[in-house]
């Protein structure tokens, strides 16, 4: 399955959601518009709303409130995203100058603000306490992400469960949100919607592991940033523990110098020794893990159409190359 074939599956219900991604962004000052507008429509996979949907759909909900809350779920991370930008110095993101590098950070900042805020309006008019509780206890939880990944910024002895933390706090949170809010509008008791939350949480693992190996492996055009960013930005990240863990002691030491200077221009060595380790193919393996997992926790879900889209779409998170 490809993300194509996904999205003609639920194009109808993703259309409802763009349109209430449209009316609820606008504002009656210009500057939110048109930061709002921009980041909104510089493309992305749609994932974590479309996670609400297929949810929804396969606990067989009958109604319009996963729209609503498919929006609210890419409002949240939209917001990350502006700020993430702002905190990482990003230039580059799906293909196109970040926010910050066209309106300035301030702007960005304000606008990924206005964009918490008009979730949780949403939230509110959702009436619904357990779904305003998912998304509170999910965007809390991701602002102490965003702190752990900047304290854990330029720090070499980062391990493999403290880089595991923050990836479950920082990006697999909000997938496990929206499983679990499609979960709550089909009315599951708490044994599938828990397992349906952690699916999401397997997802989110799974996805953001690529993204880590791609960062020392894709295309920059493909993947829609400068290769080599998350070294840059001093991240340490799978790829580069498992390399200082199985490498020499010189390549330990070539590593984690890149990794507390944050220094880009040692970029292909780095490269070089993370290949020579295999970590790229470890990194993989794990994420293909996390997909296994992820698909386990749908073993008692009816079978449909949505099912199936939920079991293919973990494999392509593990599989993808961009």
């Amino acid at each position: 399955m490809s993300l194509e074939n996904l999205n003609q599956l639920i194009a109808a219900d993703m259309a409802a959601v763009d349109q209430v991604i449209r009316t609820r962004l606008h504002s009656d000052v210009a500057l939110v518009n048109q930061v709002g507008e921009y980041i909104i429509g510089s493309g992305g996979k749609r994932l974590r709303p479309a996670l609400v949907i297929l949810s929804a759909q396969a606990f067989g909900y009958q109604g319009k409130l996963h729209h609503d809350l498919a929006a609210v779920v890419e409002f949240i991370h939209t917001a990350t995203l502006l700020h993430d930008d702002v905190v990482d110095e990003s230039e580059l993101r799906r293909g196109r100058e970040t926010a910050n590098a066209m309106f300035g950070n301030a702007a960005s900042v304000l606008v990924g603000d206005f964009l918490y805020s008009r979730a949780f309006q949403m939230m509110v008019e959702a009436n619904d306490m357990r779904v305003m509780q998912t998304l509170a206890d999910a965007t809390n939880v991701i602002a102490e992400g965003e702190v752990l990944q900047l304290l854990n910024c330029n720090n070499a002895d980062v391990d493999a469960s403290n880089y595991l933390d923050v990836i479950h706090r920082k990006t697999a949170k909000l997938f496990e949100a929206a499983m679990r809010l499609g979960a709550i509008l089909g009315k599951q008791n708490p044994i599938i919607e828990a397992a349906a939350a952690r699916y999401g949480m397997h997802l989110g693992t799974a996805f953001q592991l690529v993204d880590d190996v791609l960062d020392y492996s894709g295309n920059a055009q493909e993947i829609g940033k400068n290769l080599g960013d998350d070294l840059a930005e001093g991240k340490p990240t799978l790829p580069l523990i498992y390399a200082m863990q199985h490498g020499n002691s010189q390549q330990a030491g070539v590593i984690r110098a890149a990794i507390e200077q944050g220094d880009i221009n040692r970029f292909d060595e780095v490269l070089k020794i993370v290949q020579l380790t295999g970590a790229l193919d470890y990194t993989r393996k794990q994420a293909q893990h996390e997909a296994d997992l992820a698909r386990a926790e749908l073993a008692n879900v009816p079978d449909t159409q949505y099912k199936r889209s939920l079991l293919e779409l973990a494999d392509l998170a593990a599989s993808r190359q961009a």
